[in-house]
């Protein structure tokens, strides 16, 4: 254990709340390789702004979902994201969906500590310095692009570390228990917040039995007693082509979120409206108000790396994002990606 706080190879297992400094550029270029990477994981030139500030860890990455092959989650190591930062997409042909940076703790140190020297750079960090010179900032933004995959559409192809979690992590089962230890133990969740996920868990069993209706009747009813949450998983009421309304929202506008209730009768059986899921994460902000953040037009297609039009209307909202309670195969996930929002799932809040 080094004076600062790390062990000698670099791993620093820093806890929710925790304040750190995020390295020198010349200090992280050495840390990656020939492809901008540690650990698989790219460091991207959005980070940059970040280097020498002082950061608050908001959560451990020690897991995420994988949003690819929608397999569930998948485990990270020696990670985690600080508060705000989120990438603004500049190097990335502007994309828009403001993704939660991942940070490897070798990129980091504890502000308590002096200077970190090269031996507390992790292992990895060591052999990539070894290895070949450091990479250039210049050099590391040629690796945000790709060539596209022979026989496929001209264009850029972007790498992120969205579009390559699968490459960085590895299978993690929702039977693996310890995950929700680390979730603890790490502050990301509390053990309430546990106890209520496996709650949740066992009124759904309750509902595969005769009187689906009468059990859901009496979970929304004690749920209204209690100021809770409606159930999440209720099916769209609509059949053939969904509505829409144009607000002309623009950022910085307060709006309330409509209820469940009248967001449902805007939805096909598949829970869309004109394309757009509406996702069980999203029931917990049904009724608040907050401020549009922005709209979104442009997306990475994580799958592809290709940039993607937002065809219709789509919202971000300032605060809102998913906070992965009610999904068992992502539970806990720490990615909190932003959820996206129809303008006919909103209400102007007058002035």
């Amino acid at each position: 254990m080094n004076s600062n706080g790390s062990r000698s190879d670099g791993v620093l297992n820093l806890r929710v709340g925790e304040s750190v400094r995020v390295k020198r550029r010349e200090d992280i270029l050495a840390t990656l390789d020939q492809d901008g990477m540690l650990d698989r994981l790219p460091f991207m030139p959005e980070m940059f702004q970040y280097c020498g500030r002082e950061c608050t860890v908001f959560k451990r990455a020690d897991k995420t979902c994988d949003t690819i092959e929608q397999s569930g989650g998948r485990r990270m190591m020696h990670a985690v994201h600080l508060e705000g930062s989120r990438c603004d997409g500049a190097a990335h042909g502007g994309c828009e969906a403001r993704c939660l940076m991942t940070w490897k703790e070798a990129w980091l140190e504890r502000t308590a500590g002096g200077e970190t020297s090269l031996a507390t750079m992790g292992s990895g960090s060591l052999r990539s310095i070894r290895s070949s010179a450091p990479l250039t900032e210049t050099q590391l933004l040629a690796t945000t692009t790709r060539p596209p995959v022979e026989g496929s559409e001209a264009g850029d192809v972007y790498r992120c570390q969205v579009t390559e979690l699968r490459n960085s992590t590895t299978a993690l089962s929702s039977w693996d228990l310890n995950q929700y230890v680390r979730d603890v133990r790490s502050g990301n969740v509390g053990v309430g917040a546990v106890l209520s996920a496996l709650a949740f868990r066992s009124y759904q069993q309750l509902l595969k039995l005769r009187g689906y209706r009468i059990w859901l009747g009496i979970y929304d009813w004690v749920q209204k007693l209690r100021g809770g949450v409606p159930f999440p998983y209720k099916e769209g009421r609509l059949v053939g082509k969904t509505p829409s309304e144009q607000l002309n929202l623009q950022p910085g506008e307060l709006v309330q979120i409509k209820s469940h209730d009248e967001i449902l009768n805007t939805l096909n059986k598949n829970n869309r409206n004109r394309g757009l899921w509406f996702d069980a994460e999203q029931v917990p902000y049904c009724g608040k108000t907050a401020k549009v953040l922005c709209r979104v037009e442009k997306i990475i297609n994580e799958r592809t790396g290709k940039m993607m039009k937002v065809p219709n209307d789509c919202l971000i909202l300032e605060g809102v994002y998913c906070q992965a309670h009610y999904s068992s195969d992502r539970l806990f996930c720490p990615r909190s990606i932003y959820s996206y929002w129809r303008e006919i799932w909103l209400k102007r809040v007058a002035k």
